[in-house]
């Protein structure tokens, strides 16, 4: 019998621990990470909910932030999903996001928090790690932070106007982009738009 690769068991385990549903017939499924990805995923890898009572889930982030919310009012105006990952510093599966596979030619990620714009659609690159991923962020949208998640040492990356969090940011994994970052960002915490004069317009209106 073929043992299952590394990355399809992490997939497997993370769906399971994550499910909401009963059933595991309506389990999402995705499709297996190339072994050249390998590395990338296994740094990408999700706070699952069990490992996590045994790690901080914290970052040193003691930053105070423009635009200003308590939980109840971030409740308000998030659904629960944006609430967990922007609010509460979750991720989403890997592979479910509808961004993951998004390349448009011309256009802007917002935070979907407050609207700040914080990426280009020039920004994005094909990784194949199962989240969105950006090489670049607009001149000061992005904040970087030390996460100990998991006894590592990462780091996490916010929007500078609200603190929401985004993902993570690796360097030095050898992708053939000008500055050999990789932004690692939950789609969740963006929203799209197809200009930047849109994303400015919908920003005012937060």
């Amino acid at each position: 019998m073929r043992i299952p690769s590394f990355p399809t068991l992490l997939r497997t385990w993370y769906t399971i621990t994550n499910a909401t549903s009963s059933s595991f017939s309506t389990a999402p499924r995705y499709k297996p990470i190339t072994s050249f990805y390998r590395a990338a995923a296994v740094r990408s890898m999700p706070t699952i909910p069990f490992l996590g009572s045994f790690f901080s889930s914290k970052s040193s982030n003691n930053m105070e932030y423009p635009y200003k919310k308590n939980d109840d009012e971030w409740q308000a105006v998030l659904n629960k999903e944006q609430f967990r990952i922007l609010r509460e510093k979750g991720t989403e599966a890997p592979g479910s996001g509808s961004y993951d596979k998004h390349y448009p030619s011309e256009g802007v990620y917002s935070c979907a928090g407050c609207g700040t714009p914080l990426y280009k659609a020039s920004h994005k690159f094909k990784s194949g790690c199962g989240w969105p991923a950006y090489f670049d962020s607009l001149p000061g949208a992005v904040t970087r932070h030390t996460d100990r998640t998991f006894g590592m040492a990462r780091t996490e990356i916010v929007c500078s106007n609200c603190g929401g969090h985004l993902g993570h940011v690796f360097k030095g994994e050898g992708y053939p982009t000008p500055t050999d970052e990789r932004h690692c960002v939950n789609s969740v915490s963006l929203k799209f738009h197809d200009s930047e004069d849109k994303a400015e317009t919908e920003r005012a209106k937060v």
